[in-house]
């Protein structure tokens, strides 16, 4: 995909308790980049406008992939790129590229699922039309499956 494809990305430094022994970004780190992509997508997005703190629709991580492409160092400035592929009936996919920070040079992508969920059951449910309407607005298309 193109890196022009994704409308939001989000800036962030490599920190030394990011790294392994051998002095690149621990494996484990890329899903907490994609974490941080995706609560910063979804202020972008105006999810914490619309929903307080502790208000928000409920999501569960149901499925997460990382393809390593070229190692991340120290103090490397990335931006994590992000965006709502589709909308199903009770999940959501984001995709995910990492690239060095204003550069068109692709370090690993990513896929999470996230199933909107009932707390109390823990149930799936379907995900609310508003939630739907301020992504399909802020990537300036349909995302329903």
């Amino acid at each position: 995909m193109a890196r022009s494809d994704f409308k939001f990305s989000v800036k962030k430094r490599v920190r030394y308790a990011e790294i392994d022994a051998q002095a690149v970004v621990f494996n484990s780190r890329y899903l907490e980049y994609f974490d941080i992509g995706i609560t910063e997508y979804w202020r972008a997005a105006g999810v914490y406008d619309r929903w307080p703190a502790n208000d928000s629709p409920e999501f569960h991580v149901a499925r997460a992939e990382v393809d390593y492409k070229v190692p991340i160092l120290l103090d490397e400035e990335i931006d994590i790129c992000v965006r709502c592929s589709r909308v199903g009936r009770s999940s959501m996919t984001f995709l995910f590229e990492l690239h060095g920070a204003g550069r068109d040079d692709l370090r690993a992508t990513g896929l999470e699922v996230s199933v909107h969920v009932e707390e109390a059951q823990g149930a799936t449910a379907p995900v609310p039309d508003e939630f739907v309407n301020l992504f399909e607005a802020f990537e300036g298309r349909a995302l329903r499956a």
